[in-house]
């Protein structure tokens, strides 16, 4: 062989290292970029999807039964959806936060208690208090399907019917404050603009 075709053929094997070493650059690089909990939802600003569920048996308020949930619930004025399950340990440390945050004359907090069954619901919301207007039983994860969860805890901003924020995992006070009361305003503010 020739030495201008050793050259050539010397070149031609550098052209997959080349493309190996940009690929694990171009990966490397999208590795630390983002948020993980950030998952962007293909519902935001989409009308929540139709639903009814009944509530959780046994739960009630002021010696009346707790209601269930569903989407006419929702229609109307600024809402949060927090989606738990007794299950959950995040939702657990989370719980004193919805608390506070139902204190919010602004906005109307509702659960959607998923996978769960209802003594469980009872025991974790009799031990801890029941912060919700109202609480979806979703039994066997059907809503929370049509609702894109696919983990608890969630928590989603609903403003007039419709998705306008959501986010994945547990809140925090820094959570609530650096994205929850923002998407919280905004949706205020968007309501009493119509």
């Amino acid at each position: 062989m020739s030495k201008p075709s050793r050259r050539r053929a010397s070149l031609l094997a550098l052209i997959p290292l080349a493309l190996f070493v940009a690929l694990a650059v171009l990966f490397y690089a999208r590795l630390g970029a983002g948020d993980p909990s950030e998952v962007p939802s293909a519902l935001i600003g989409k009308p929540v999807p139709d639903f009814h569920l009944e509530g959780v048996a046994g739960l009630t308020r002021d010696g009346a039964p707790v209601p269930g949930l569903s989407a006419a619930d929702l229609a109307q004025g600024v809402s949060v959806v927090n989606v738990f399950a007794s299950w959950c340990a995040p939702c657990r440390a989370e719980h004193p936060l919805l608390a506070d945050l139902a204190k919010d004359q602004r906005i109307r907090l509702y659960g959607l208690n998923y996978k769960d069954g209802d003594d469980q619901a009872l025991r974790f919301l009799n031990g801890l208090g029941n912060p919700y207007a109202a609480i979806g039983a979703d039994r066997n994860g059907r809503v929370g399907i049509d609702w894109g969860v696919y983990g608890v805890p969630e928590t989603f901003v609903v403003a007039g019917g419709r998705i306008a924020a959501k986010l994945v995992g547990p809140l925090t006070p820094e959570r609530i404050s650096g994205e929850l009361m923002p998407a919280i305003d905004k949706a205020v503010a968007a309501q009493a603009a119509l």
